[in-house]
């Protein structure tokens, strides 16, 4: 490889030994995964589900929230599944976990793995590098894939791997994931010390290139310090509003409005810590998005459910796979406050390839206009995306 992409002799030495790294060291387990579904029991969804731009801003046709996360191709029922989502676009993680030339090797693997899937169904997947490509997958009627990260160890000290994995088609980093790195805190760090001089210069560099800032897991200072280092609007891509549940993965109304004022758009997720205990319920997930409404204004709230489109079947397998997973998350230091091994991480109304339609509809039934629903489940997203993609 040459200077000019960014990589050196250490890092192409990691890549050729790509084919023998594993995710957290389970790659070649099989994987206990559901069958293709319909939608949810109840309400048949939201009318204008199909001429609408729907975009989930963090989630994933195959696997999602277990350790092996691309240990295999997706399965058929994930291919079918996406496709049967009527979902125009997805931000897709693509790094593994880990530190150094481990989370670098990791996340170029995963990048291959995409662009494998990507050949595979060209019929139902479509690479995003722009809004033209999520345009294009709503006239085609394919699913638009959008490679992001959840953390930026993978950059080590190294700035110029923004411009790498831009070119690689990264479109979204996340800062931070739970811990601290060398850019700030995450939001489990108890110094909640905000951004470092490094962070300061990856989001620059970022901004100049058009990679969205996504602060989803960062701390709480470090949120706020992105913000306001920002020269374009920022994502909170997958949180939930802490007056709701003080939860540290989700934000302030302190940080929902700054995030807003700067134009950046928040994704209510459908994960546990939308709610104090037990499992989320529908009416969580729109108390949720009602807040952050009220907080934020209607232009700056989106989905990010944090899930598989494919919908969990909680078999002894799966329930079994989901425990080892909090257990080996603990061991790394990296779960969260309400992670618990009994607890799915899903909201059961809306465990549907078409959760945003039901979400539509639910909005539809407690008053929400027409334009608001086509804003939150895709239409700010994709504002969002022609200011900082640009």
């Amino acid at each position: 490889m040459s200077s000019t992409d960014g990589m050196s002799r250490r890092e192409f030495a990691a890549l050729s030994a790509l084919g023998t790294f594993s995710t957290l060291g389970l790659r070649g387990r099989a994987l206990p995964f559901p069958p293709a579904s319909g939608t949810a029991p109840g309400r048949s969804g939201w009318p204008g589900y199909d001429k609408a731009i729907t975009i989930d801003c963090l989630a994933t046709p195959g696997p999602f929230n277990v350790n092996n996360m691309f240990s295999a191709p997706f399965t058929d029922a994930a291919v079918a599944n996406a496709r049967a989502s009527g979902m125009t676009a997805v931000n897709v993680t693509l790094n593994g976990g880990g530190n150094g030339p481990v989370a670098f090797a990791s996340a170029v693997e995963n990048i291959a793995f995409l662009e494998h899937e990507l050949d595979l169904h060209p019929d139902v997947f479509l690479k995003v590098k722009g809004v033209a490509d999520i345009r294009r997958a709503k006239e085609a009627r394919r699913l638009g894939l959008i490679p992001g990260f959840q953390d930026a160890t993978m950059l080590e000290d190294d700035l110029s791997r923004v411009a790498t994995f831009q070119k690689l088609g990264i479109r979204v980093i996340q800062l931070t994931y739970n811990r601290r790195n060398l850019l700030g805190d995450g939001c489990l760090e108890p110094a909640n010390a905000g951004l470092s001089s490094f962070g300061r210069a990856v989001v620059a560099k970022m901004n100049e290139l058009g990679v969205l800032v996504d602060l989803s897991h960062c701390g709480r200072q470090t949120t706020l310090d992105a913000i306001a280092g920002s020269s374009k609007p920022v994502a909170v891509t997958h949180s939930g509003c802490a007056a709701l549940n003080d939860n540290p993965r989700n934000k302030t109304d302190e940080q929902l409005r700054k995030l807003a004022d700067q134009g950046g758009v928040v994704g209510i997720y459908l994960m546990p810590y939308i709610r104090p205990t037990g499992q989320p319920t529908a009416d969580d997930v729109l108390a949720q998005i009602e807040h952050a409404i009220q907080v934020c204004g209607e232009d700056h709230v989106g989905i990010g459910s944090d899930q598989s489109i494919t919908p969990i079947d909680a078999t002894p397998d799966y329930r079994k796979l989901h425990a080892e997973t909090v257990r080996e998350r603990r061991r790394l230091g990296i779960s969260a406050p309400g992670e618990y091994e009994d607890v799915l991480v899903y909201t059961p109304e809306l465990n549907s390839p078409r959760r945003l339609e039901l979400i539509a509809d639910r909005m539809a039934v407690r008053g929400h206009s027409t334009a608001r629903i086509e804003k939150v489940i895709g239409g700010n997203w994709m504002r969002l995306f022609a200011e900082v993609w640009r």
